[in-house]
């Protein structure tokens, strides 16, 4: 009986450890598929930097009808990577996010167009179709448009909107003049398909001066309250930001591990790989370390989608540095790039 009672009190104090010492449990939402995008993430779950911190992470990626903003306020996801512009716009209508790091320092949107069309300059876009996406992503394309003065309503004075999907078939096929592109994706889809880099002609949305943060983490700002619940993100923010690290400096490796959890099948390494390249370049700058956030990028954020009334009021804890700054105690990126 006495043995009995030793083998239970030991097994007891066995669970009692293995609870204490369980790993907390992370979703995050990814804005699109399993791509070098999201490099960073894929590597940290690999090489078992999550793990190593405490964390049992699951990668949700998402797709042309998955909006991350829907998913955490839906309770999907503790934290997901979004766009500033879908978060501010979402954030105005209830869903409390806050940007807790930030990824992209650089933006890597652009509009492609091919020179047969005739567009040499933005002068020339009044009379002609333009691809745009949506689900948060057309706020940059708007505000280009309303600081030219184009109206998006099509006639000889405006431009007409063609809600691209996430290819380039409108471009190829000639349905659209210009299309959306992401200097690390889209752009190598036209340049894949046969057509000459001399053939087009590119407008980066930062050097037209509608330059908007793209990819960042967020949050729920309620959520941060609670002590466990901040000290978890930053461990996570910490972890991730190890995985890109990581990731920049081993890129063709990234780029396999990508590929390897990737489930679609329509990816290819050779395609990761060039991604993995043009994506080191947004996240590095001598400016800001890896995952801060910039306090004036923010506010020339604000400033784009203010002016087009897509937000009415200046937002309040829309982001903060207090993760960032916690995270740093697990791994300083100031001091690793």
């Amino acid at each position: 009986m006495k043995r009995l009672l030793t083998l239970a009190a030991a097994a007891g104090l066995l669970a009692g450890a293995t609870a204490a010492n369980a790993a907390d449990p992370v979703t995050i939402q990814l804005k699109w598929v399993a791509q070098a995008q999201f490099a960073g993430y894929f590597v940290a779950k690999d090489k078992g930097l999550y793990k190593d911190a405490g964390l049992d992470v699951t990668i949700k990626p998402g797709g042309p009808d998955i909006a991350p903003e829907q998913v955490i306020a839906a309770g999907g996801a503790d934290v997901i990577v979004d766009w500033m512009t879908a978060a501010l716009a979402a954030r105005e209508k209830g869903v409390d996010l806050t940007n807790i790091s930030q990824t992209f320092q650089r933006e890597g949107l652009e509009l492609t167009c091919l020179r047969s069309s005739g567009v040499k300059s933005a002068k020339d876009f009044p009379g002609r179709t333009l691809g745009v996406w949506f689900y948060g992503n057309e706020y940059p394309f708007m505000a280009w448009m309303h600081k030219l003065g184009y109206s998006t309503e099509g006639g000889p004075k405006g431009v007409t909107v063609l809600k691209q999907g996430f290819n380039v078939d409108p471009l190829l096929q000639k349905q659209a003049d210009c299309i959306s592109t992401m200097t690390y994706n889209e752009y190598w889809q036209v340049i894949d398909a046969g057509i000459k880099p001399a053939q087009l002609i590119v407008f980066k949305y930062s050097d037209e001066g509608v330059g908007v943060l793209e990819d960042g983490l967020y949050a729920t700002g309620e959520k941060l309250k609670d002590a466990h619940y901040a000290e978890v993100m930053a461990k996570f923010v910490a972890a991730s930001d190890k995985g890109w690290a990581w990731a920049v400096k081993h890129q063709d490796e990234a780029a396999k591990i990508v590929i390897a959890n990737d489930t679609t099948g329509a990816q290819t390494l050779k395609h990761q790989q060039v991604m993995m390249k043009e994506i080191a370049k947004l996240i590095t700058d001598s400016k800001n370390p890896l995952g801060y956030l910039n306090p004036k990028d923010y506010e020339r954020t604000v400033v784009e989608l203010t002016e087009q009334n897509i937000i009415t009021k200046k937002p309040e804890g829309a982001w903060t540095h207090a993760i960032w700054d916690a995270s740093k105690k697990w791994f300083d990126p100031e001091k690793a790039m």
